[in-house]
């Protein structure tokens, strides 16, 4: 585990809640984007802003953390690739254990922990993220694609079509069927 940067835009100081169940703070900030928020058709830009709005709250064990994020989106539609923007509004809950309490060995990994009473809201605001966006984004719930022979964009010509395709084995055939040409 690297050491965190307690100046970077998602890293949150708990010193102040003191270890005292029951202490706890609000925290409202806009903080730029992470790299790669999002997936590879859908995301939040790199350095663009994200608004949270979270509770801090000491509990026996570590520091939950409760909040709300927003951000704009960009990226392009899964059928017809044209761009797209929306925005994302994502509630997440997570409790970040105290460095010095002991986990059970099979849980280490599901585990969040402070490290020197900082939490590193990243991992969990990229699952959050992540987990809201659609699996195919769409520019709108009936868009028609990309045509598959051509690629010309079908909403842009809903009578786009290609004569029948001939199979190449029967291709030759085709021939015998021309009438012929004589030359007098």
């Amino acid at each position: 585990m690297s050491k965190l940067d307690p100046r970077a835009p998602l890293v949150l100081d708990t010193r102040e809640l003191g270890r005292r169940p029951g202490s706890q703070r609000g925290v409202s900030r806009t903080v730029p984007a992470p790299a790669d928020l999002g997936i590879e058709v859908l995301g939040v830009p790199e350095g663009s802003p994200v608004e949270l709005d979270l509770r801090l709250e000491a509990v026996m064990e570590g520091v939950l953390v409760t909040g709300a994020a927003r951000a704009a989106l960009t990226g392009e539609c899964a059928r017809c690739l044209e761009p797209i923007s929306d925005d994302v509004e994502v509630r997440f809950q997570e409790l970040f254990v105290y460095d010095d309490q002991d986990v059970d060995p099979d849980e280490e990994l599901e585990v969040s922990k402070l490290q020197d009473d900082l939490v590193d809201l990243e991992p969990l605001l990229r699952d959050a993220v992540v987990l809201a966006l659609p699996f195919q984004p769409l520019c709108s719930e009936d868009c028609p694609g990309l045509c598959t022979e051509c690629g010309a964009r079908l909403a842009d010509d809903p009578d786009h079509g290609h004569d029948e395709p001939v199979d190449p084995r029967w291709a030759a055939l085709s021939t015998l069927a021309e009438p012929e040409q004589h030359e007098d």
